[in-house]
């Protein structure tokens, strides 16, 4: 993991709290630190302060998004509320308010590492994959149209297309709120529950027959939910 904040004091606590807990850290104070870091190691994950003394956090985060996959967490004050916005909007997958738990800020990392790695699982297993069809439905990958038994096209928002295809990449498999969050491109961690049972809603008046007893999204009480029906792949 790599570290880029310009306090050392803050460096020195992430490099050995992260450290006790297995997670080897480089932490730098610059951007040119930072890529030269990124260039000589392997690098799964940025934890990066915005409000850095001496360069533009915000830019920085524009240039690693633009240039980079790397999932990144950003820290902010805790009243910067628009430099939270911004940056999740720059493409950073979570943030974290000074000053913050080293217990929260492991979770957090924990929690984002998992959510790559079940995307980017998702992304290898649809990669040769034209359509996924389900008991008469068919939802085809490189048009992103979901058909109908009877051939009509059911419109999808992209949070929903995104969704429903995860589903259909893990059938009979319960994903956490976490993961269809990441599936869904969903950032607001404080709504985050909410926003996934409205998707899932969505969903459900799309394709159930009856919405309030589904068939084929069922709950798993506590801990997300799963795509109770056998998929087929049709690839090429």
């Amino acid at each position: 993991m790599l570290a880029v904040d310009d306090d050392l004091s803050i460096r020195q606590l992430i490099a050995h709290y992260l450290g006790d807990n297995d997670i080897t850290v480089t932490a730098v104070e610059t951007e040119t630190d930072m890529r030269a870091a990124i260039e000589r190691e392997a690098i799964d994950l940025v934890l990066l302060d915005l409000r850095l003394a001496r360069e533009d956090g915000m830019q920085i985060a524009r240039n690693l998004r633009a240039q980079s996959r790397l999932p990144i967490i950003i820290l902010t004050g805790r009243s910067d509320e628009a430099d939270r916005v911004m940056g999740l909007e720059l493409g950073a997958d979570d943030y974290l308010t000074k000053p913050f738990s080293p217990r929260e800020l492991l979770a957090r990392i924990r929690a984002l590492l998992r959510r790559t790695q079940m995307h980017e699982t998702v992304a290898e297993r649809v990669a040769h994959i034209r359509a996924y069809r389900f008991a008469g439905w068919e939802l085809n990958l490189r048009l992103r149209r979901l058909l109908r038994e009877d051939g009509q096209v059911v419109a999808l928002r992209n949070s929903e297309f995104n969704m429903l295809l995860g589903f259909l990449a893990s059938p009979r498999r319960v994903l956490a709120r976490d993961q269809l969050i990441d599936l869904s491109r969903l950032h607001n961690a404080e709504v985050y529950d909410r926003s996934v049972d409205v998707l899932v809603g969505r969903l459900r008046k799309k394709i159930e027959a009856d919405a309030r007893h589904p068939r084929f999204i069922v709950t798993e009480r506590g801990v997300g939910y799963a795509f109770n029906e056998d998929v087929e792949c049709l690839r090429g």
